[in-house]
């Protein structure tokens, strides 16, 4: 019994390496579809409307989708950026009072 938890602790780790990379993954994976959604949705209307234009305004909408979905990317990261940096863990005394000099 004690083995098996000892290898569900070892593998851990590992499944989190591959969960964050799967999600960095899908950032790329998101720009790509945004991007071909955009370009699908205006052909679909210049072919039904007839109206060339239409198709930019298509890519305008994927690129637009793909930079929104950039955007959240990072303000999850960022978030996720700050939570650690709060962490008493990881908070170094000295820069969080710099009017404490150890020299003295």
């Amino acid at each position: 019994m004690q083995e098996q938890e000892k290898n569900r602790v070892e593998s851990e780790p590992k499944l989190k390496k591959v969960v964050e990379a799967a999600d960095g993954l899908s950032l790329g994976i998101s720009i790509v579809v945004a991007v071909l959604l955009g370009v699908g949705i205006g052909l679909g209307l210049k072919h039904l409307f007839g109206l060339s234009w239409l198709l930019w305004i298509g890519v305008f909408w994927g690129v637009a989708a793909a930079i929104l979905n950039v955007y959240k990317a990072y303000q999850r990261q960022k978030k996720s950026l700050d939570e650690l940096a709060n962490d008493p863990r990881y908070a170094n005394k000295n820069y969080l009072n710099p009017d404490d000099d150890e020299d003295e």
